[in-house]
């Protein structure tokens, strides 16, 4: 009841602007809408996209405002709430400002094939048909969002001098993969494969399918053990939410790599430990299920500690200067 209480205690000094969090998502919503505006032409509906943004406009204002009127530790975190909800939507927009650019899945899997001598991502879920280890990689696959939320309330409980900080190190490093998606476009395997012909594929001839995913959005069916309860739940949330993009770097591994950087950060064993079975999982059930190349892993743990840092340098920027 204490606790409880401790929510709803009406602050002494309340932030009467945007937070910082806030800037950054609007940051990257203008920087998104130039480029909307610049391709306007090309893109199939920037109308939709145009509102969309304004609806996520409409929407911080109006948490804002309910934390105006009631400014306590609650609806400071409905706040934060909103910006990580909105994640779900921010996704799929990177596929429709993509198309915009060539798609470079053949880049890439010529190189994952020059690199390893074979394609991993289409090998991998071949030899472990096990279903133990599928499920196993399904629960690490999706645990991303729950994550995320995890690391996110930890701080907000147990070190809330530092939630703030943490938040735009997490969102940041999202939008910082974001922009890479948008720019560089690649699909991953799921999709690529299906495009040029499992033949091309095993015969290690990687096609240049230009603009087919501007229009084409069909994918292979999912690696690993299609008996599995977590198997089905996926394929039944992937088939709605997933699009042909974000495949380089991988973000479920960079985000996943940030997380366990903020736990270690929190200097929380408990935190640590209960991330890097995860973690482990993640690392490998994204090339399992042939959503990345296995190429993306590691340029997902490099990008993280580059994310990582510049979040952490433009926060302490942005919090001397505001």
């Amino acid at each position: 009841m204490k606790g409880f209480k401790y929510l709803f205690e009406i602050e002494k000094k309340p932030h009467k602007g945007l937070l910082t969090v806030e800037w950054l998502i609007l940051g990257y919503l203008v920087l998104t809408l130039l480029l909307i505006l610049f391709g306007y032409t090309k893109l199939q509906n920037p109308e939709s996209l145009i509102w969309g943004r304004a609806r996520v406009v409409a929407l911080t204002c109006a948490v804002w405002a309910v934390y105006r009127m009631i400014p306590c530790r609650f609806t400071h975190l409905c706040r934060i709430s909103l910006q990580l909800l909105l994640l779900a939507w921010w996704y799929p927009d990177t596929y429709e400002l993509n198309k915009l650019f060539p798609n470079l899945d053949h880049i890439f899997a010529s190189y994952e094939q020059s690199v390893f001598g074979c394609q991993p991502a289409l090998l991998f879920s071949q030899h472990i048909t096990n279903i133990v280890f599928s499920e196993l990689m399904y629960l690490g696959y999706m645990s991303y969002y729950p994550l995320v939320g995890v690391v996110t309330l930890y701080y907000f409980f147990r070190r809330s001098s530092e939630f703030d900080r943490t938040v735009f190190v997490i969102l940041g490093s999202f939008f910082l993969y974001y922009l890479v998606f948008v720019f560089l476009p690649v699909t991953g395997p799921q999709y690529y494969y299906l495009a040029v012909g499992m033949d091309n594929i095993a015969n290690g001839i990687f096609p240049n399918v230009n603009d087919y995913f501007v229009t084409h959005m069909e994918a292979l069916p999912m690696g690993g053990n299609s008996d599995g309860f977590l198997y089905q739940s996926f394929i039944d949330g992937h088939t709605a939410g997933e699009r042909p993009t974000a495949a380089f770097p991988s973000s479920h591994v960079g985000i996943c790599t940030v997380l366990m950087l903020l736990a270690w950060r929190a200097r929380s064993r408990r935190l640590t430990l209960f991330i890097l079975p995860f973690f482990i999982l993640m690392t490998l059930a994204t090339v399992y299920i042939r959503a990345h190349y296995l190429i993306d892993v590691f340029a997902g743990w490099v990008s993280a500690v580059l994310f990582y840092a510049i979040c952490q340098t433009f926060w302490t920027k942005a919090k001397r200067t505001y």
